[in-house]
């Protein structure tokens, strides 16, 4: 099983569904928290090119924010990624379930 991290703070909402949504598939994430440790928000915006939380990582691999579990959930591929069933993503890119690339390694509107 890879290791999953997670980004985020303490009072945010979507922090809390996304560790739940893990905790429902057996995974119990290690918890980075960005705002009682500054440092480690540059690092989050450096690895993920975000700066909003939660952002999840398997591995080295970023999946990104709560929305983006959800879709890959429902696409069905939320637990081939946990199980590092998954191959690595194209570099530059990041899986985030539903949409299309749009050349830039991020994905076009649904």
């Amino acid at each position: 099983m890879s290791q999953v991290r997670m980004y985020c703070t303490d009072s945010c909402p979507f922090c809390a569904k996304a560790e739940r949504l893990l905790e429902r598939k057996g995974i119990t994430p290690e918890k980075i928290r960005i705002d009682t440790d500054p440092e480690r928000f540059e690092e989050m915006v450096a690895l993920a090119g975000r700066d909003t939380v939660p952002q999840v990582f398997v591995g080295e691999r970023h999946l990104g924010g709560f929305d983006d579990l959800v879709d890959l959930d429902l696409d069905g591929e939320l637990d081939l990624l946990l199980k590092g069933a998954c191959g690595a993503a194209p570099a530059g890119r990041t899986a985030l379930g539903r949409g299309r690339w749009d050349g830039r390694g991020r994905r076009e509107a649904r």
